[in-house]
């Protein structure tokens, strides 16, 4: 499942820790991500995967080590468009319709060649509601349409902070049915998740944070 050994990873972690009032969360933490490779973050409540995330989008900064892109360090105009993050908050505006939340997203960060609106949204069981406001929408509905997004959005990698909160069992088995296509066809993708992945194309590699 991942890249050969001489191939530059996608994103690779050195030396990564982070504090907070001045009580180590994680790490040091080393980690490389391939094309190709799916990586699971296991942890307890307050271990920190949500706090790894949020440094990998950009959002916090670690207390010590570097990130590199394709073997570059990381900056966010050098990964535009190449990355895109689900995490807690889904990034939906509540009085836009799914269609028009998607094609706002896509304006942002560009559009997946072949791939549609409509036929995103069919595929993650929203046919019939592309019109309806987000607000009206269930918390599962709300998810289905942040994870069609990641169907239109052509990023390399896919950053998803428990992205099987709110689904029922039909939508677990579409967002593994989504991360083995994505991976299938040369993507990554970094997970957390409390044991919903079911993966069938080989063994992920697992980072384990300890509380």
């Amino acid at each position: 499942m991942s890249a050969s050994p001489s191939a530059t990873p996608l994103l690779e972690a050195r030396a990564l820790s982070f504090h907070r009032q001045d009580e180590p969360v994680f790490g040091p933490l080393d980690f490389c991500l391939d094309a190709g490779e799916l990586t699971l973050i296991e942890g307890d409540n307050g271990s920190g995967k949500t706090t790894l995330m949020r440094i990998l989008t950009g959002l916090l900064h670690p207390e010590e080590g570097e990130l590199f892109w394709r073997g570059q360090p990381l900056t966010w105009d050098r990964c535009s468009g190449e990355v895109v993050f689900l995490g807690h908050q889904l990034g939906l505006k509540a009085e836009l319709s799914p269609r028009e939340n998607l094609r706002f997203a896509i304006g942002l960060h560009g559009h997946r060649e072949h791939s549609h609106i409509d036929d995103a949204l069919a595929r993650v069981g929203l046919a019939g509601y592309e019109e309806e406001p987000v607000r009206k929408l269930s918390a599962g509905q709300k998810k289905r349409v942040a994870l069609a997004r990641l169907l239109l959005i052509p990023a390399a990698l896919w950053l998803l902070d428990e992205p099987y909160a709110n689904l029922d069992r039909t939508g677990i088995e579409l967002v593994n049915g989504l991360l083995e296509a994505h991976i299938a066809h040369g993507g990554a993708a970094l997970v957390t998740s409390h044991g919903a992945v079911q993966f069938h194309g080989g063994e992920p590699q697992r980072i384990r944070l300890h509380d």
